[in-house]
């Protein structure tokens, strides 16, 4: 299944992690909307995501090593839904400028809110499903 997904990330307290070419970046406690897409394998992404058993290879698998996923939105599309979504967060919302984006020309790829719910308010509106 092809599709595109929002992770709902809460990172618990203040703190500073390396990310990649990136370098030493600051996250403040609170929630994270990641959006990504996958046109090979949905579930298969997602998975890897969930899992803590990974090699680290995108920004957002740094993220994960210091928080956890509690929500998971997905879309089923054909179409690379994740800089729309983006744009959609971006106009909203606090981003990490630079994060899950460098192969597009989005500021970032990653959004910031104090309220989780305010985060998957915006996925609903994007006509996301929650699947966690």
């Amino acid at each position: 299944m092809k599709g595109s997904y929002i992770l709902i990330i809460q990172v618990e307290k203040d703190t500073c992690i390396r990310v990649g070419a990136l370098g030493s970046l600051d996250f403040s406690a609170g929630y994270y909307a990641y959006t990504g897409s996958a046109l090979n394998s949905l579930e298969s992404r997602i998975s890897r995501h969930l899992s803590d058993n990974k090699k680290i290879f995108w920004h957002v698998d740094y993220l994960l090593l210091i928080s956890k996923v509690v929500g998971v939105w997905t879309i089923i599309s054909d179409k690379r839904l994740e800089c729309s979504s983006a744009a959609r967060y971006a106009s909203l919302t606090a981003s990490v400028k630079g994060f899950g984006s460098s192969d597009c020309r989005c500021r970032s790829h990653l959004f910031f809110s104090q309220e989780q719910e305010r985060l998957e308010d915006i996925a609903h509106s994007l006509e996301y499903k929650c699947v966690k």
